[in-house]
């Protein structure tokens, strides 16, 4: 791993994520453009989070047995015709369609980070990980904010022609520079997939993992597709470009990602993951005051997105340094299970949080996001303490079958 590698391939995660991401912001620009409802413009969005977590299932694992190179500009080729065919859709049902296979086949990070992570030294992976995701989020952010002020200016159509320019240029370029590496397994497609099902039941660590990411992203997919809806509707008044000016005020999160690798290397995943879910729990109180609307408004929401937005992606990397130490000869079928559990998270928080908007309004999507913070909170404190009284209970149970209690011969 070099830097302009590792430049490229933080490139690409963004790219490809930001296809994502970008159709949050134009959904009421959807519903008005195909004369829809907001509630079921806001199936695009659920459509490529779904099919992204569908292609990271069937996909992803893939990874360790096909060369990286020509699978990765492959999958890059048919995101861009996914695209192409999205922005020439005459009605909802095809765009629904075609945003599915946007997502199936837009999953190029996943496969770029246990790739980067078998290029990379044991001390510097979280600092290379947290570089990835910077990419990733910059993708998140810059593709919002980008869709949503070419949106105002074209229409809908512009954003999907613009990412699809974006797609096929990157593949270009990775065709051209990507090494040529081995791929870890010689195991058969079927094989591949079991294994993924099968970490994911045998990993406790993997399966706690994937619980911490699935309930946050879900709150974050939530908060993201109802604050679309609140600002372009009668509280502020505001264009699908505000949205994107407001995940651009995020970028701030592009800088603490390396930061939380940095000190995920230093103090541990689980404590990094602690303030990211205390994080994630303040930002959904101080989002609430986005009701009050004008100036203080628009300032509780800025600061509430970028909370949540910091707590869940470097909760992120702190479960990724996590299973990438499991079984390095598997880090593609870990990341498959891994990434799979946080976009089916994502896209059942997308419908969450469009349907507790229309019955609610934008407090029942702040209490969505508590709820599901709540969870993850939970679920890590329970961990914390069966971890911590683990070797108490082991040490017991041998002491009364008569085994050794001596604390360097009895360990868990």
């Amino acid at each position: 791993m070099n830097r302009q590698l590792l430049f490229l391939l933080t490139v690409t995660c963004g790219v490809a994520v930001g296809n994502v991401y970008f159709p949050q912001t134009i959904s009421p620009l959807v519903a008005a453009g195909l004369h829809v409802s907001p509630d079921s413009a806001a199936l695009v969005v659920t459509a490529v989070q779904f099919g992204y977590a569908a292609g990271i299932f069937l996909l992803v694992p893939l990874g360790d047995r096909l060369p990286p190179r020509p699978f990765i500009v492959a999958l890059l080729g048919f995101t861009g015709l996914g695209l192409l065919a999205a922005s020439i859709a005459p009605a909802l049902p095809p765009l629904v369609g075609a945003s599915a296979l946007i997502g199936v086949t837009t999953v190029v990070a996943p496969i770029v980070g246990p790739l980067a992570a078998g290029l990379t030294a044991d001390e510097r992976r979280g600092a290379v990980s947290g570089t990835l995701l910077s990419g990733s989020i910059a993708g998140m952010l810059l593709s919002r904010t980008v869709a949503g002020t070419i949106g105002d200016w074209w229409g809908w159509r512009a954003p999907y022609l613009m990412a699809a320019a974006s797609v096929l240029l990157v593949a270009v370029a990775l065709a051209r520079v990507l090494p040529t590496t081995r791929p870890p397994s010689r195991q058969r497609y079927p094989a591949l997939l079991a294994g993924s099902l099968r970490l994911l039941t045998t990993e406790p660590e993997l399966r706690r993992s994937c619980f911490y990411q699935a309930t946050v992203f879900a709150g974050f997919s939530a908060v993201w597709i109802g604050v679309a809806l609140l600002l372009t509707g009668p509280t502020y008044g505001l264009s699908a470009r505000a949205v994107g000016m407001l995940a651009l005020v995020n970028a701030a999160t592009m800088l603490c990602t390396p930061l939380a690798g940095r000190q995920v290397d230093r103090r541990g995943a689980d404590a990094v993951n602690l303030i990211c879910m205390l994080g994630v729990v303040a930002a959904a109180g101080v989002l609430a005051f986005g009701t009050v609307g004008g100036t203080t408004g628009l300032v509780a929401l800025v600061l509430g997105t970028l909370l949540l937005d910091v707590g869940m992606q470097s909760g992120m990397v702190a479960n990724h340094v996590r299973i990438y130490a499991l079984h390095p000869e598997a880090r593609g079928r870990l990341n498959t299970a891994y990434m799979t559990c946080a976009y089916l998270g994502g896209s059942l928080g997308s419908w969450l949080g469009a349907s507790a908007y229309g019955y609610v309004g934008w407090l029942g999507v702040c209490a969505v996001l508590a709820l599901l913070a709540a969870a993850a909170l939970a679920g890590h404190m329970v961990s914390t303490v069966a971890t911590r009284w683990r070797p108490a209970v082991v040490a017991a149970a041998r002491a009364k079958e008569g085994y050794p209690t001596d604390p360097v011969l009895d360990r868990p």
